[in-house]
Parts: structure tokens; C-alpha cells; sequence
């Protein structure tokens, strides 16, 4: 029998963790929550949606478990904060783990970790609590990702690198080995990392820009 679950959020990736957690783990999702001022709807997806501040008299530490689906605002603190909050009050926190993303780091992964199909996670990777990692990523052996990150798909994370609190890694970045990502930085889409980026660093990629030429003057297209 699968276990119980209630999701926290009521937005697309809270969408997306009841698809994932009913149809590739050992839970099954039964109810939703969120912060009262934010309950507009009772249902999502077929199930409750609880007020926060009701859900242990609906469904109380010890008879389920909790995930909190929600995204990088303000840097990963919204998430955060939600997560040490289901924390206090007793409940245990599930992770999600794709059964095809290639995990070789002997199960080094936190609580409220949101892990999806075709992440490659090496090696000697230690990956901390509260962190996404979105599909397709690379994380190379020996690497650290610490609580509260979002790492967006396609990135490459080289061997040796540590990856600070709240960060947030765009799409298609490329960190090199052995550098330190200070905590709540922000590396944009394309990037591309060759040396260690101070705490609270904004380090964004080059955007194509547009071709004098139009396409209509193109030969071979």
C-alpha cells in the first residue's frame, strides 16, 4: 500500500509533483495545502485543498507525509520557509527521485528534494535538503549542492564543485570543476562559470541578438 502524501502549493509544479509522486513513487497524493490567505478553491487536481494553518486536524503528523512543491521565488526562501515550517510542526518530508534519473551517490540527497527523469547525479555528489533539480542536468562527481537550490535543466556542474545556500543555476549553465558558488547567486541561462562567484553574485550569459540579415535572404534555408 502507498503511503500518504499532501502536497504543499496549488500552482503548475504542485501539478506536476502530484503526476510524479502518483505514478513514480511510493506515495500517492490526497490532499493539497496552502496558506489560508491563498486558499481560493477547495479542490486541485481532484483532491482537498487544506488551509496550512488546518491541516494537522485533517491530516496529522505521524499519518502522512509532506512535500512542498514551489518554485525559486525570492531566491528559494518562499520554499524554504515553507519547508522548515511543515518541518516544525512533526512532519516528515518526502523527496521525489525519478526512477529514470541515473543516481550514483549512494542516496546522498535531502528531504523536499524534487529530482527529475534524466538528471545524471555522479559519484560522491552530496545534495542537500530542499533542492530541485529539473530534467536533464549533469551533476559531475565529488560535488556539493547545499539546502535550498534550484538547478534548471540541461546545466553541466563539473566534478569538485560546491554550490552555496539559495542559488539558483539557469538553464544550459556550464560550472567548471573545483570552483564555489557563494550562497543566493544567481547564474543565468547559457552561462558559463570558469571562476569561484561571490555570495549574492548575479553572473548572467550572452543573449544572441538578432541578425542584420532577414530570413528571407537566407540561401540555403
Amino acid at each position: 500500500m502507498k503511503k500518504p502524501l499532501v502536497i504543499f502549493g496549488s500552482g503548475d509544479i504542485a501539478q506536476l509533483a502530484h503526476f510524479y509522486f502518483n505514478t513514480d513513487s511510493e506515495y500517492k497524493v490526497v490532499a493539497f495545502t496552502v496558506d489560508a490567505t491563498y486558499l481560493t478553491d477547495t479542490t486541485f487536481c481532484g483532491l482537498p485543498v487544506i488551509a496550512f494553518e488546518e491541516l494537522s486536524k485533517h491530516y496529522a503528523p505521524g499519518q502522512c507525509d509532506i512535500f512542498v512543491a514551489l518554485s525559486y521565488s525570492k531566491l528559494n526562501a518562499v520554499r524554504k520557509e515553507k519547508y522548515l515550517a511543515a518541518k516544525a510542526l512533526g512532519y516528515r518530508i518526502a523527496s521525489f527521485i525519478s526512477s529514470h534519473a541515473t543516481v550514483l551517490n549512494e542516496n546522498r540527497i535531502g528531504e523536499n528534494c524534487f529530482i527529475f527523469e534524466d538528471n545524471t547525479i555522479q559519484p560522491f555528489v552530496t545534495i542537500g535538503n530542499n533542492v530541485t533539480l529539473w530534467s536533464g542536468n549533469h551533476i559531475g562527481h565529488h560535488s556539493t549542492i547545499k539546502d535550498h537550490c534550484f538547478i534548471a535543466s540541461h546545466v553541466v556542474v563539473s566534478g569538485g564543485v560546491e554550490i552555496g545556500e539559495q542559488c539558483f543555476i539557469g538553464v544550459n549553465a556550464t560550472l567548471r570543476d573545483h570552483i564555489k558558488v557563494g550562497e543566493r547567486c544567481v547564474v543565468g541561462a547559457g552561462a558559463l562559470l570558469l571562476v569561484d562567484a561571490e555570495p549574492e553574485g548575479v553572473y548572467l550569459g550572452t543573449a544572441t541578438e538578432r541578425s542584420r540579415v532577414p530570413s528571407t535572404r537566407l540561401r540555403e534555408i
